[in-house]
């Protein structure tokens, strides 16, 4: 007969060794059917995270789309700086303008002198003591009150227009603090300054004495 039988010291017969040798080939089909599943998953993996080859490289290793983004950022950067002097530098003129409408400045000076010299020389020693006083005094005092009231005006329409700003033309960007505090100050001296040169002008407050 054609067919070995195993002995009693252990020999395999033909029939063993080839159940064995097909088992041992189906292992190894399945195993690399394994590793290719395992290397497709993981090639799609890369691709989904990104950690690929780039598609913006061309052959030569060159970008084909190049990232603007830090030039963008500080071009934005040079317009916000310069949207901040801009505004700081009106938060400072509104204030100095808030003050010289309290304290006085030189052109109203000369506009209050100018009229005191067109009084004398309107009046003569024959004139009243009221017409006077009123030319000599009252055209003089309402003159430095006039020029108190403008620049207190431009010192508030200036701190308003500070104030304001951010909501034109550089929406979303915040306004550094000193700059509304100055400008808030502008806006308070300028109103101050506006109520006190009305209440003079009218004589209302420190009028022309009276001479009944």
């Amino acid at each position: 007969m054609g067919t070995k039988t195993v002995d009693e010291t252990g020999v395999k017969t033909d029939e063993h060794k080839t159940d064995e040798a097909a088992e041992a080939a189906e292992a190894a089909g399945t195993a690399g059917s394994t590793e290719a599943a395992e290397a497709t998953e993981a090639a799609g993996t890369a691709d989904e995270t990104g950690t690929g080859t780039p598609d913006t490289l061309d052959g030569t290793g060159t970008p084909e789309d190049v990232d603007v983004t830090g030039k963008t950022d500080g071009a934005d950067g040079a317009e916000a700086g310069a949207t901040g002097v801009g505004q700081g530098a009106g938060a400072v003129v509104s204030a100095g303008l808030g003050i010289v409408s309290l304290t006085g400045s030189w052109v109203g000076t000369v506009a209050s002198a100018r009229e005191s010299l067109m009084g004398q020389l309107q009046t003569s020693s024959s004139s009243n003591v009221g017409t006077l006083i009123e030319k000599g005094y009252g055209n003089a005092w309402q003159a430095t009150a006039m020029w108190g009231g403008v620049f207190a005006l431009v010192a508030l329409i200036v701190g308003v227009v500070v104030l304001a700003r951010p909501a034109f033309g550089a929406p979303g960007r915040p306004q550094a603090p000193w700059i509304k505090s100055v400008a808030w100050a502008g806006v308070a001296l300028g109103v101050i300054g506006l109520l006190l040169a009305v209440l003079k002008y009218t004589d209302v407050l420190l009028g022309l004495p009276s001479t009944g």
